[in-house]
């Protein structure tokens, strides 16, 4: 695994064998990033990295200059690595050990960016689950941007606040914005119909 940009790029970084993780590929992260390129200038940036894993994103975004950033698993050896791997570089990312939808519950911050990863086996309820959270919670900024990686075989485009897609390999991102359906609904309210 390596940083593919900013100040650490072309740094390696290797996590212990057995962690319960699937890591975004070099392909699909570099992607991603220019995707968030044209929208975001990533100094200074709230991130929230989600079912976070190695930390491979929170790095990605600690390497390009945002700050701060939280990344939570629910797996402690997840956790523990994020920690040792930050103080090395030092970045200024807080990792917790949490269940992902406790923390939704409780969480009361706002970010820039979100970015979830949860396991591909999930149902597509619980994928939509977290994208409800999020918004219900209030956790985006409102010019702030959520991406969910996730397989083929999940749906997102039908929910509140989905803005579009891009599909690398096996892996598609699908990115919510709070103003998405405002745009929507202030055409259709021009055309004389009700929300």
């Amino acid at each position: 695994m390596r940083i593919i940009s900013g100040k650490f790029k072309g740094r390696r970084i290797s996590p212990p064998k057995g962690l319960p993780v699937r890591p975004t590929t070099d392909m699909s992260k570099e992607a991603l990033f220019n995707v968030l390129n044209n929208h975001f200038s990533f100094e200074g940036l709230k991130v929230l990295d989600l079912f976070a894993g190695t930390g491979n994103i929170s790095y990605e975004f600690a390497s390009r200059g945002s700050t701060p950033i939280t990344s939570v698993d629910g797996d402690f050896g997840c956790v523990k690595f994020i920690k040792k791997t930050a103080e090395e570089f030092d970045f200024n990312i807080a990792a917790l050990k949490s269940d992902i939808f406790k923390f939704l519950e409780r969480n009361n911050a706002t970010y820039d960016i979100i970015f979830a990863d949860p396991p591909y086996n999930f149902d597509q309820a619980t994928f939509e689950k977290i994208v409800s959270l999020i918004f219900e919670r209030n956790s985006l900024n409102g010019d702030g941007m959520m991406v969910i990686e996730h397989s083929k075989y999940t749906k997102l485009d039908h929910m509140m606040h989905f803005s579009f897609k891009k599909s690398y390999g096996g892996s598609i991102f699908s990115f919510f914005e709070l103003n998405q359906n405002d745009e929507v609904r202030e055409v259709l309210d021009e055309d004389g119909e009700e929300e």
